[in-house]
């Protein structure tokens, strides 16, 4: 559900970033002796050589807003880190968990580290600290990946184009059905999803806070980095390499979000190309497109306005700047929107291993409750997930965020192609780009057809369907439709 936080681990210990003097400490608390025994014979430094290791990191996420969260009384959460061992099956296994707290809290430690159970004690405490970090990397994947990247950064774009772009004009014929729906949905977003006391507050453990963290990860954000390439770079989940099809080489090859992405992204790429390198011959007539120009300036200077002086922002000046600027747009609203939006039911339905929030802390040795935990680990662990009530209603919003309409638009349909009736060049690029998805869609059947790829296929493993680009009605887990819309 979550493909977009996952990175490599790139020093150990992993450190934070806030301010030591509000937060503390900057080194997490897991050491080498936590997962040497782990690491099948490894020692840290050489799985760092070897990007054996990687981490979901959600400390500096969390930390700032927990106080407040865990004063709510009808929640509990920490900030989290995970490291994670790449195996040779190419399969991630969890080998140290760390549970943080603002240091001010007197009941409980700043820092708790779990590593894989012994006994059954610490098999059940594991169980627990699992549970808490599916809560932190659910709220993430639904504030920051899910709401915050696809729905409200992509808005801007979709304005100005509106505004500044004739409805004639080559690029705003391109990007309109890359626009549909959007603004009502994300409007309704604000209304009943997003808005104070409503179902992401209800249903997901930063509460109040949501929109706060929210606002916290846009500091942060980056178009340039949006691109899957760039991400996949950044998060360093890829190596540069000029021989490969996009120019990297993935650190895990099965990475179904990143494996089957690249081809869709391979193919929008081409595809905009194509069409700008149609209209465009050269720099000046980029440059000399007033249109254009002020709908890219309005994006950054009244859209982004809190970047609008990053020097990060691409520049508009060339066809190839033009070309990057579109495919990572309609990346954002057809792939990435669908791989973060419609697995949403198939991986995060059943609540007791995907839990959106949490109710109660760790148990603490000598405390009382530690010794009910003791007496009675499943009804502890049952007691500290969603009540019944908060599990059905979040299971039936994500059910319903998991469902394609009946008239929705996927990516490759092109139902105003008569538009281009006197370009036969734009009508073959259309055309070439749908056989491309069909095709897509067959090394994708293939792949999780693949035995020997286990993070989409054996007992238990839904195949990664995600990125099939064509989808049937209701909850499918496939389907890359053109716009961000449910």
């Amino acid at each position: 559900m979550n493909p977009l936080s996952i990175e490599r681990l790139q020093v150990f210990p992993p450190q934070s970033k806030l301010n030591p003097s509000i937060y503390g400490p900057l080194e997490s608390a897991i050491t080498e002796a936590h997962i040497t025994g782990n690491l099948q014979g490894m020692s840290v430094q050489q799985a760092l050589e070897e990007n054996k290791l990687f981490i979901l990191d959600y400390h500096d996420v969390y930390l700032p807003f927990l106080e407040g969260i865990n004063n709510l009384g009808d929640r509990k959460a920490y900030a989290t880190r995970t490291i994670f061992f790449l195996t040779p099956l190419e399969t991630l296994m969890p080998v140290a968990i760390e549970l943080c707290l603002p240091s001010l809290n007197t009941n409980h430690p700043a820092k708790q580290v779990f590593t894989p159970p012994a006994d059954a004690t610490s098999n059940w405490l594991w169980q627990l600290a699992k549970a808490h970090v599916s809560s932190n990397d659910a709220g993430v994947h639904q504030l920051v990946h899910h709401w915050l990247r696809t729905h409200a950064c992509i808005e801007p774009f979709i304005i100005a184009a509106h505004r500044q772009l004739s409805i004639m004009h080559p690029i705003y014929k391109l990007l309109h059905p890359h626009m549909r729906y959007t603004l009502n949905i994300n409007a309704e977003a604000r209304e009943s999803l997003i808005n104070a006391g409503g179902i992401i507050e209800s249903f997901f453990a930063p509460a109040k806070y949501s929109m706060d963290i929210s606002s916290a990860a846009y500091r942060n954000w980056r178009f340039d980095m949006e691109g899957l390439p760039a991400d996949l770079l950044r998060r360093g989940m890829a190596i540069s390499d000029s021989t490969q099809p996009c120019g990297i080489k993935l650190i895990i090859e099965d990475y179904p979000y990143a494996s089957d992405g690249l081809l869709i992204w391979s193919a929008i790429e081409k595809l905009v190309g194509t069409y700008v390198n149609h209209y465009y011959n050269s720099t000046s007539e980029i440059i000399s497109d007033s249109e254009l120009q002020n709908w890219y300036k309005e994006c950054i200077n009244s859209g982004h306005a809190d970047h609008h002086q990053a020097k990060w922002w691409p520049r508009l000046s060339t066809p190839d700047d033009l070309t990057y600027i579109l495919t990572t747009i309609i990346w954002i609203v057809s792939a990435e929107h669908a791989a973060v939006n419609f697995g949403q039911y198939l991986y995060g339905a059943y609540v007791p291993i995907r839990p959106p929030l949490m109710r109660k802390l760790m148990p603490i040795e000598h405390h009382l409750e530690y010794e009910n935990f003791l007496k009675d680990p499943e009804k502890h662990y049952l007691s500290s997930l969603p009540s019944l009530l908060q599990a059905t209603n979040y299971m039936s919003v994500i059910s319903i965020l998991s469902t394609h309409e009946q008239k929705e638009e996927y990516l490759g349909d092109r139902r105003e192609l008569s538009t281009w009736s006197g370009e036969p060049e734009i009508l073959e690029a259309f055309y070439n780009f749908s056989i491309e998805l069909k095709r897509i869609e067959k090394e994708i059947e293939k792949r999780n057809a693949d035995p020997t790829l286990q993070n989409r296929s054996g007992a238990g493993v839904p195949p990664y369907e995600l990125l099939m680009p064509s989808s049937e009605p209701g909850i499918s887990f496939r389907g890359v439709p053109n716009s961000v819309s449910i």
